[in-house]
């Protein structure tokens, strides 16, 4: 009995970390997500990859890297142009999406910078964050996916991003998503995680680049 009770110590902060709460479906294109509750909070626990806006409408797929570059108005994107990687990792979206307040199915919405920072100090700070966020293991992640447990559920995947001129960088390595919230410099505020580090980097991003969506509940 004792060493039950001692074992359960151990798992009870764990298990008050996130709570797998399902699955749902979007209507516009049919994909299901897998759900995570984390604190007070519902994410998804896969990136978007809807093709459609929430009232129905076609998001443009942009494969050119010079028309890519060039854009002002919402876009989208397999990394590398490679389709099959989005089964995986999900597409790209310039922020242009995001703006639009119509990229999230019905019931979700593109968290805030405010609530990417719920979800840090919920789980501790930036310096421990990365590691309970990233998927554990080297399936996806490169060695050493330094800290990795995924003890929320989360399942970050280092899905890389497009950047301004269009090319594609650090899938494997790195992850980038995207708030809906514009900095102080023009840019727009990012959460990233890495292979090499458990910690959490916020930082500003351009707006033409392509960067993963997680969507939270409304």
């Amino acid at each position: 009995m004792k060493r039950n009770f001692i074992l359960l110590l151990i798992l009870f902060p764990i298990i008050l970390k996130a709570q797998l709460i399902g699955t749902f479906t979007d209507y516009s294109d049919g994909n299901t997500y897998k759900t995570v509750k984390i604190g007070n909070q519902t994410w998804m626990a896969e990136n978007l990859k809807t093709t459609h806006y929430k009232n129905g409408n076609a998001i443009p797929k942009v494969t050119d890297n010079t028309v890519w570059a060039a854009l002002a108005t919402g876009a989208y994107c397999d990394y590398n142009n490679t389709p099959a990687s989005s089964a995986t990792y999900g597409l790209l979206y310039n922020w242009f999406t995001v703006n639009t307040g119509n990229l999230c199915p019905i019931g979700w919405h593109v968290p805030s910078d405010a609530e990417w920072k719920i979800l840090i100090t919920y789980l501790g700070d930036e310096s421990i964050v990365g590691g309970k966020l990233k998927e554990a293991g080297l399936a996806h992640w490169v060695t050493p996916n330094t800290d990795a447990t995924n003890e929320t559920g989360f399942t970050a995947l280092p899905c890389g991003y497009r950047a301004s001129n269009g090319t594609y960088y650090d899938i494997g390595t790195n992850g980038y998503w995207w708030s809906s919230t514009e900095s102080s410099t023009g840019g727009v505020w990012n959460m990233h995680l890495t292979y090499d580090s458990g910690n959490e980097d916020r930082y500003s991003g351009i707006m033409v680049g392509g960067r993963s969506v997680r969507c939270i509940k409304d």
